[in-house]
């Protein structure tokens, strides 16, 4: 991939679409699907599921309605099972039986924190695993969930950052994420019993293992089936995907799926920023931020969130804190100050309270909302930048007295 930014383009012209697709500096395999086995209706879109019906049989003018029953019994009732979806005539459900399945990953351990705060660890075909990040709060529960394994970002301060990329997450992967934890807490609505508006999983963050701007596609496919009104119906509005800044990507972002953006912006400096995003050496402050300062317009979206994580002596000085003022001026924006969660090896220290109250005051002074994140669930390891999976670390462990014996 080339360094062309993407606001090279003259105030008259608009910036060229990349002819090929964004991908990461690393080659990732896709995954292989077994020949002539079913085919897992979680994860299509609406017409791939109308293709698949109609290829497996169902007649071409009832094939949406057909999808529009599957659907609902797949995202609204959370029915798995073809012999339980009952205003099917059982011709048909033996037809879908002979032909789909309905599944998503498998829940391998489940960790609650002493905050609520509950972490799974999550396999997907071919053995890998992901975690996902539940938080309750009084007024919402946000659901964290990863688009990658493993990520190919580096940023020198996350701790999932450390583990290799090893492919890229299906739509039915990332939707199966929100279905496994709604089967956790007993989310689905009873056919029959008075209907309940309280939301367990109210709002999803994009915010776990990978970059999801690098599996564009499945992440905007997810996100479709996860905004549908007639089935996990969560609006675009409590949907926030967080990117650490492929510019090329943002503008397709806001037009197709058109969800909340929030930025790993962390610091006010190419310099120090290249160090602690690498990603910036490709697209730097001014690129992305020029790109930025289109999204709410784009999309009709709301404030843009900068995540800013809090390193002790890096980027929390008070000049730090006026840069960052001044450089995303104009842009509808609030920060988020997340004190650095410490992890086994981590090369930084949190800030100290004091000094993350200061930097935050700056900034609050100046007009823009900035929240101090409140660290969740860093007993189980599933606060922010802590995320990687267990059988990754377990592996590391089992390594080192190997290496040590010269093994």
């Amino acid at each position: 991939m080339t360094d062309q930014h993407a606001d090279q383009s003259s105030d008259h012209a608009p910036a060229p679409r990349p002819a090929a697709p964004i991908t990461q500096d690393v080659l990732t395999i896709p995954r292989k699907l077994p020949e002539g086995g079913l085919i897992n209706l979680v994860g299509l879109t609406r017409d791939q599921m109308r293709d698949a019906l109609v290829a497996a049989g169902t007649p071409e003018r009832q094939a949406k309605m057909r999808v529009g029953q599957v659907w609902q019994w797949i995202y609204h009732w959370g029915v798995r099972d073809f012999a339980q979806m009952t205003n099917l005539a059982k011709d048909y459900r033996a037809l879908l039986a002979a032909h789909f399945e309905v599944t998503i990953p498998e829940l391998v351990s489940k960790q609650v924190s002493a905050d609520g705060t509950r972490k799974y660890l999550v396999r997907i075909a071919g053995g890998h695993e992901v975690e996902v990040v539940y938080i309750p709060e009084e007024s919402r529960g946000t659901l964290c969930i990863s688009s990658q394994v493993g990520c190919t970002l580096t940023c020198s301060f996350c701790h999932t950052g450390t583990q290799k990329l090893v492919r890229n997450l299906t739509a039915g992967e990332i939707v199966g994420q929100v279905m496994l934890a709604r089967d956790d807490l007993g989310e689905w609505p009873v056919p029959g019993a008075p209907k309940d508006e309280t939301r367990l999983v109210s709002n999803v963050v994009l915010m776990g293992m990978g970059e999801p701007l690098y599996n564009f596609d499945n992440v905007r496919d997810a996100m479709k089936i996860v905004m549908d009104g007639e089935g996990l119906t969560i609006s675009r509005r409590r949907i926030t995907l967080s990117t650490s800044g492929v510019v090329p990507e943002i503008a397709r972002t806001a037009e197709e799926i058109g969800c909340l953006l929030a930025v790993s912006f962390h610091a006010t400096t190419d310099a120090v920023r290249d160090g602690l995003v690498p990603i910036n050496k490709k697209w730097n402050i001014e690129t992305l931020l020029a790109a930025l300062r289109d999204y709410p317009r784009l999309s009709n979206s709301e404030r843009i969130t900068f995540e800013y994580v809090m390193l002790k002596g890096v980027n929390d000085s008070d000049a730090d804190a006026r840069r960052l003022v001044k450089l995303i001026q104009g842009i509808p924006a609030k920060i988020n100050l997340i004190p650095f969660n410490e992890w086994p090896g981590a090369p930084y220290q949190r800030s100290d309270w004091e000094r993350i109250e200061a930097f935050s005051d700056i900034v609050y002074k100046a007009g823009y909302a900035s929240p101090i994140r409140t660290p969740r669930g860093e007993d189980i390891m599933a606060a922010c930048g802590q995320l990687k999976s267990a059988t990754e670390r377990a592996r590391k462990v089992r390594a080192a007295p190997q290496a040590e014996a010269g093994l």
